[in-house]
């Protein structure tokens, strides 16, 4: 059993991955400031004894120096973010805080208590609109937002105090994750959790563009797992890799399996394409198998039958 400490842990990726972390018998410390994050996320996790939750901002001064003084976790999960690019671009100074500040604190904990082993959560953003398909993770590093600048600097600064004080870093580049607890409201909500709700309600979706542009889409369930191996497993190196299925998916795919369950809604309405909408994106997932022995295993068609299942 393994103590492992969770930033952002009410939040859609956070709460799958101290689910998971639970059920293979670690104990958890999850941290929240519920700005973005939902206490029924973890409605489960507040259940079982191996779980304490910590209502603080990891962003500020002393709070996460003073949690892994108290808790001495074995390894900690930083998932913690301005999760909205739309924000990070209306508000630069708060996504410095919550996305740079906030990891900085991260790796100055850890260096200060011992902890030797961190894992971030890092974004496909940091490639910017890369067109050579699929993405390697020496493609080049072109962010187009301060969300996708704040997580390449992110990386940085945590892989510097691995290499200085002896911290094995992970950082996890997430593509397009989905699944349940997803917000369709929030402004970072991917495609599919909004077309869920327009298909629950009985309403059709709009697709700008034909429709044929695809994404990487992987769950939210297999990006828990990849978390989990990445904090828990023996013989894990420093280092970064794509966290995704290597697999395209259309969202005119994605919207004919929701009218496989919803077939009274109507037919999808192509709107013009937006100006800046990336067309493709597919990553690379060799590199993660190699280092973590991880490959996704839930399918779109198994993961949006899940969602709609669950409502």
């Amino acid at each position: 059993m393994t103590k492992v400490l969770v930033t952002g842990a009410a939040g859609f990726i956070g709460s799958h991955t101290v689910d998971k972390l639970l059920a293979d018998g670690h104990e958890v410390v999850g941290v929240d400031n519920f700005r973005s994050g939902n206490r029924s996320n973890l409605a489960g996790a507040d259940s079982n004894e191996q779980f304490t939750l910590v209502e603080a901002d990891v962003s500020a001064d002393g709070v996460l120096d003073g949690l892994v003084s108290d808790t001495l976790p074995s390894a900690i999960i930083h998932l913690a973010a301005l999760v909205s690019v739309q924000d990070s671009i209306d508000n630069p100074e708060l996504n410095y805080q919550l996305n740079v500040l906030a990891t900085h604190r991260v790796a100055e904990a850890a260096r200060a208590h011992d902890v030797k082993r961190v894992v971030f959560a890092s974004s496909a953003a940091i490639y910017g609109n890369a067109t050579d398909m699929p993405i390697v993770e020496e493609a080049a590093k072109l962010p187009i937002s301060p969300y996708g600048g704040a997580k390449l600097a992110s990386e940085a600064i945590l892989l510097s105090h691995g290499a200085a004080f002896g911290i094995m870093i992970r950082c996890q580049r997430y593509f397009n994750v989905f699944g349940p607890r997803q917000d369709p409201a929030s402004p970072y909500s991917g495609v599919i959790s909004i077309f869920d709700k327009r298909y629950r309600d009985g309403k059709g979706v709009t697709i700008f563009g034909d429709g044929q542009q695809t994404r990487d889409f992987i769950s939210v369930h297999d990006v828990a797992r990849a978390n989990v191996l990445a904090a828990t497993s023996d013989g894990i190196k420093s280092g970064w890799a794509n966290v995704c299925t290597g697999r395209a998916t259309s969202l005119l795919e994605v919207a004919a399996i929701f009218a496989e369950h919803y077939p009274e809604a109507p037919a999808p309405i192509l709107g013009e394409p937006r100006k800046g909408d990336i067309i493709h994106s597919r990553g690379q997932a060799d590199l993660i198998a190699k280092e973590l022995g991880f490959s996704a295993e839930v399918t779109v068609k198994d993961g949006l039958s899940e969602l709609i299942r669950l409502g």
